[in-house]
């Protein structure tokens, strides 16, 4: 049984992980999640403060995770507005406003998540059969809503194009076989190459071609009102439920679909771009909230870090997400304490050391630093997932790459998890 004050060091530590994580570019949570997996089981220490040390790794890395996505691929002047929202705000010199509406975005989310996650997991539990029953037409529903908030007929056809390449993705590769040196015996799975080819790699193959420079970030002043932020911050959490109660959801499509599609385009500056970042940061954050109560009161993991959990209270001999689930190593409150105080140790450094991250990263050489990221994300899915592994990350590459090329959002990949599902596979 494990000390509050081992739980306590076990919680800095996993504060300090997440930092680091989080500020390598292209570095998706879950393949952090998927790598704790592996390694949590065989950490010398009670279970209790072991999975606060996992708990408070996957808190902190989604939130300083923001940080090298600004700088990351940063495009030409002339393409910025099909770019993203974050690299719109980027290229007015508005990064360090960014980082405080994160901030803020996150802040707000955790207060109104830690509030309602236990009464709402009640009533999710009590209608658990009719959900589980209508998980396909939901997810079908989640689908359809992200293609039509697309803002053009153009994007669309595009989004539509995407869901089908991601949601094929999904049924050739899911159930392939998978042993990799990093991860539990009996738990690897192909989702951490799959994540880091989608999501991951695109970017950075992008960032080789990017020639738009990074002006220098000296704005902080709020383009927000707080109504407008808390307004969109309360909208990531209604996001955030969705991504924890339904498999297959991300935070992206969490926001996208809270706004309405806002800060889909339009120039920089705009504040839908603005709302789109406090947005997607509040539903990161509640989704940790949301994603420990359906673990606790449900017995079902909704994000890699309670994947991570599950494995480490089953010793690690599960079977991913295909197994039984466990009682996670800890009770809900404690572990919400874990993510409130994971979540305060992120806002701070989010804000004091993501402007030096900005400050450090726009003058380094990118080219250099992205083949060394791609070649860190590769390596992992062949420790995740074997040289087959490796393939599926290769894959996930080329369908990644489709997304900014028919003028859709990288949201509609989750199909790769989601159509599945929505299938009845």
């Amino acid at each position: 049984m494990a000390t509050p004050t081992e739980t306590l060091a076990y919680a800095c530590l996993g504060v300090c992980l997440g930092t680091v994580t989080g500020l390598i570019p292209g570095l998706h949570v879950n393949s952090v999640a998927f790598l704790l997996v592996g390694v949590a089981p065989s950490v010398d220490g009670p279970p209790v403060a072991v999975g606060a040390a996992v708990l408070a790794a996957g808190v902190v890395h989604t939130f300083l995770s923001i940080v090298p996505g600004l700088v990351l691929g940063v495009p030409d002047a002339a393409t910025a507005p099909g770019a993203l929202p974050g690299h719109r705000l980027v290229l007015a010199g508005r990064g360090r406003e960014a980082i405080r509406l994160s901030a803020i975005g996150s802040g707000v989310a955790l207060a109104a998540a830690v509030a309602v996650a236990l009464p709402l997991s009640r009533v999710v539990a009590a209608g658990r059969a009719w959900l589980l029953a209508g998980l396909p037409v939901l997810l079908g529903l989640v689908a359809a809503l992200l293609v039509l908030a697309e803002p053009t007929r153009r994007a669309r056809v595009g989004g539509l194009l995407c869901l089908g390449a991601a949601t094929a993705l999904g049924f050739l590769t899911l159930d392939l076989p998978a042993a990799g040196p990093l991860s539990a015996e009996g738990a690897a799975s192909m989702l951490a190459p799959l994540f880091g080819g989608l999501f991951g790699a695109p970017v950075l193959l992008d960032a080789l071609d990017a020639r738009g420079e990074i002006p220098p970030q000296d704005g902080t002043r709020l383009g927000l009102s707080p109504v407008e932020a808390a307004r969109a911050a309360l909208a990531g959490v209604g996001g955030g439920a969705l991504v924890g109660y339904l498999p297959g959801v991300s935070a992206g499509v969490a926001a996208v679909l809270a706004l309405g599609g806002a800060g889909g385009s339009g120039p920089a500056g705009r504040g839908s771009d603005r709302a789109y970042v406090v947005a997607t940061s509040g539903a990161d954050t509640a989704t940790a909230v949301f994603a420990v109560a359906s673990l606790a009161v449900l017995g079902a993991p909704r994000s890699g870090v309670t994947v991570a959990l599950s494995e480490l209270a089953a010793g690690g001999g599960g079977s991913g997400a295909a197994s039984a689930p466990a009682d996670p190593p800890m009770g809900l409150v404690a572990m919400v304490l874990v993510i409130v105080l994971a979540a305060g140790a992120g806002i701070a450094l989010l804000v004091t050391v993501g402007d030096r991250y900005l400050r450090l990263v726009r003058r380094l050489p990118r080219r250099p630093l992205v083949v060394a990221v791609f070649g860190l994300l590769l390596a992992l899915a062949v420790g995740f997932a074997g040289p087959l592994g490796g393939a599926v990350f290769c894959l996930g590459a080329l369908v990644g790459l489709l997304p900014p090329r028919v003028g859709a959002r990288r949201v509609h990949l989750m199909g790769v998890l989601f159509g599945p599902i929505a299938l009845g596979w």
